[in-house]
């Protein structure tokens, strides 16, 4: 009994110096970065969005709440060829954003910003867990400094993009498959259809493996947690399924930049042009299909199933029509299992893997600041993370069954 309470004043200590740094870090944030530099405009078209809903009844996806966003981010309405910062979410972004909009902005902002760090950290932490990487405690802090420097991660926090929550609800969603908490995972999944690009591949595929594995509560439970989120929002707005697909028909309009496929086709070899990306896109889609076979006799305990997970998160990021920069979070799954295989038998894995994250941080950082123009991505910062993984998965990919020929061999001589 007296061991139960210690644990129980334990707990209750910890947990209440995690939400006093937590309030201080909010608290530093606003003081020295957003109540003098607001920005973060991912998240103030979205924020402002859902405030016109909350507090002025107004349509979040209407021409007028779009001129408001416009006046917050600029001052005026958006000139041709700007970013006309619609809300351009599904209508359920604004239950997320209920508690921040209350607040004036540059302390949504920083509350925001904030949790963002968190989710970068926590869904890192998730990944390790995931493949049973204990790591030093100083090279795991170092892992989450990285998760908060690295570019894709840092860019994720600059501009407020939901991915780095997308993310945290990915891993959060895996690991409580591992663990058998299928309600808690389908929920959490259903979660991530908020930023649909990001697991338009993903779901499908655990979804299969959902089935093929009778988890019947997961799949049952990520319907019936999406069906709400669709049936509260046609509650509260009838029309605003047909008002998201307007506005994301005028995506293309402001969006120079397209998925990874397209860059490839387009930019640097122009001459493959929209077939070439057609073709690529769907070669790459039925190659991801194929693999997915394996997830109809795996479990969550296998390598295989990680693999093809992290494949099609790959996928995912090469062929997205509409793709970001800060949507890559979601290939740390797939860079820490590279990571994890690449240095399990080296005696120096823990310096490696610390000169990795060192020289990953700083050569991506300087790969766009030697190309940014007029403070846009280049195209080519859009491709390094995702087409090595790519080919680190199609070796890793051989290399697997190679091993599995030689075991095969070897038992039956």
């Amino acid at each position: 009994m007296h061991h139960f309470q210690r644990t129980h004043h334990k707990t209750v200590l910890l947990a209440a110096l995690l939400a006093l740094l937590v309030a201080a870090n909010v608290y530093a944030t606003y003081s020295a970065f957003t109540s003098r530099f607001p920005g973060a405009n991912d998240l103030y078209s979205r924020w402002k969005g859902a405030e016109v809903f909350w507090r002025e009844g107004l349509n979040p996806y209407s021409e007028e709440a779009t001129l408001t966003i416009q006046q917050g981010i600029y001052g005026r309405p958006a000139a041709p060829g700007e970013d006309p910062g619609p809300f351009a979410y599904p209508f359920y972004t604004v239950f997320l954003l209920i508690p921040l909009v209350w607040m004036p902005y540059a302390w949504a902002q920083a509350v925001w910003l904030v949790i963002l760090q968190l989710s970068l950290v926590l869904g890192v932490g998730l990944c390790l867990s995931l493949l049973d990487w204990r790591l030093p405690p100083w090279l795991l802090a170092l892992t989450f400094l990285w998760s908060i420097l690295f570019y894709h991660s840092a860019r994720t926090i600059f501009l407020g993009q939901f991915a780095g929550l997308v993310f945290l609800w990915t891993m959060a969603a895996l690991w409580a498959l591992k663990a058998r908490h299928d309600a808690a995972a389908g929920i959490l999944l259903s979660l991530t259809t908020i930023k649909p690009q990001m697991s338009f591949l993903l779901i499908p595929a655990l979804l299969l493996w959902g089935l093929a594995q009778r988890r019947w509560r997961f799949v049952t439970t990520f319907g019936l947690a999406t069906a709400l989120l669709l049936g509260l929002s046609f509650l509260l707005q009838p029309g605003w399924l047909a008002d998201f697909f307007r506005q994301l028909a005028t995506y293309p309009s402001y969006t120079a930049i397209g998925s990874p496929v397209w860059i490839v086709t387009h930019y640097y070899l122009p001459f493959l042009g929209t077939p070439g990306e057609v073709a690529i896109s769907l070669l790459l889609l039925l190659y991801l299909t194929y693999q997915w076979r394996h997830l109809v006799r795996g479990d969550d305990t296998q390598p295989t199933f990680y693999w093809v997970l992290g494949m099609t998160l790959i996928v995912t990021n090469l062929v997205a029509l509409r793709t970001a920069t800060t949507n890559y979070v979601q290939l740390y799954l797939p860079l820490f299992l590279v990571l994890q295989r690449a240095t399990a038998r080296l005696p120096v894995r823990n310096l490696l893997l610390a000169l990795f994250y060192l020289l990953s941080a700083a050569g991506t950082w300087l790969l766009f600041l030697v190309t940014v123009v007029d403070r846009f991505e280049h195209p080519i910062v859009y491709l390094p993370l995702p087409l090595a993984l790519f080919a680190a998965f199609v070796c890793a990919r051989a290399a697997l069954k190679a091993g599995s020929r030689a075991a095969r061999r070897k038992g039956y001589t």
